[in-house]
């Protein structure tokens, strides 16, 4: 039976190696040869497969040495069925162009993170290669903060993890992200750190901005919370400025955490003082005590 299947198997192979191959076919292939200006594939086929290095990848970062293992399963597009040499000279390229958008399409539906690196710094943002695409990354996508025009080029070369967020084939546009990641990083640090505190903490912050509707402070630790106008003081405000500065270092107590925001009070602390001193008990002597009678002033003289 081992024989027969062995036999089977090899039957199959021999037929597949001498099916007709078409220029434009896209054939898998396993890299058996590197040099410096080429990659040889095994096709399975009664002669190798081979592509140049001008039809790898038109990515400016790649690198045949660093970028191509031996072993590794690729496809290329057939451009000719004879090389001059014997070979089927075949394009990466080709191949990427057809099969990258699928698998683009199907990355930005799962949300899977990849890693590119920087090629490039152009206008509002900067560009990587995914797939043999050009690919771009907007400045608001980079970082959790927005990154000026005057910094993109700290992030040439770097490598960055991202999603992608937009795949338009027709137009040949990939817009990727990661800020999202970084976000989703942030927020599980935060959640963490959330876990720890609990309501009725009294403590210490800084005032970092002043709003409208109230005063966002950092409570140090990569923490802060909304001290609404409300919650600012017993008197009526119009604008938390009126009471508080940028800057500023403020008492708090924490009244509330929800979908991991804190709520903050100053006024809960000035209603606690107050109680404080409505409770304040001081025992008064009763009224025969503090009389003093005539006679008792009277005993200690001597007519």
């Amino acid at each position: 039976m081992e024989e027969m299947k062995t036999m089977a198997d090899y039957s199959a192979e021999l037929e597949a190696s001498f099916r007709k191959i078409n220029a434009g076919d896209i054939m898998e292939g396993t890299v058996i040869g590197i040099s410096e200006t080429e990659i040889t594939l095994d096709l399975g086929y009664y002669t190798d497969g081979i592509v140049r290095l001008e039809d790898i990848t038109d990515d400016p970062a790649f690198s045949i040495k660093n970028d191509i293992e031996m072993g590794q399963v690729v496809s290329a597009t057939v451009i000719k069925r004879d090389d001059g040499a014997g070979h089927i000279l075949m394009s990466m390229k080709d191949a990427s162009a057809v099969l990258a958008w699928d698998k683009l399409k199907t990355l930005m539906e799962s949300q899977e993170n990849v890693t590119v690196k920087v090629t490039e710094v152009t206008k509002g943002g900067v560009v990587a290669f995914l797939e043999g695409v050009r690919g771009f990354i907007p400045a608001s996508k980079i970082s959790l903060e927005y990154v000026e025009e005057t910094e993109l080029e700290n992030y040439l070369h770097q490598t960055l993890e991202v999603r992608v967020i937009n795949v338009d084939e027709e137009n040949k546009r990939l817009v990727l992200s990661a800020r999202e990641i970084l976000k989703e990083a942030a927020d599980a640090e935060r959640a963490k750190k959330i876990s720890n505190v609990e309501v009725g903490l009294v403590t210490e912050g800084v005032v970092e901005t002043l709003k409208p509707y109230g005063a966002f402070v950092n409570l140090g630790n990569g923490l802060s919370g909304l001290l609404h106008i409300s919650q600012i003081c017993n008197n009526r405000i119009k604008h938390p400025g009126v009471v508080l500065k940028e800057g500023q270092t403020v008492k708090v107590k924490i009244t509330e955490i929800k979908d991991g925001k804190l709520s903050l009070s100053m006024k809960a602390l000035e209603d606690v003082a107050a109680k404080e001193i409505e409770e304040e008990v001081f025992e008064i002597p009763e009224a025969e005590e503090v009389t003093t009678s005539l006679g008792s002033l009277l005993a200690g003289f001597k007519l």
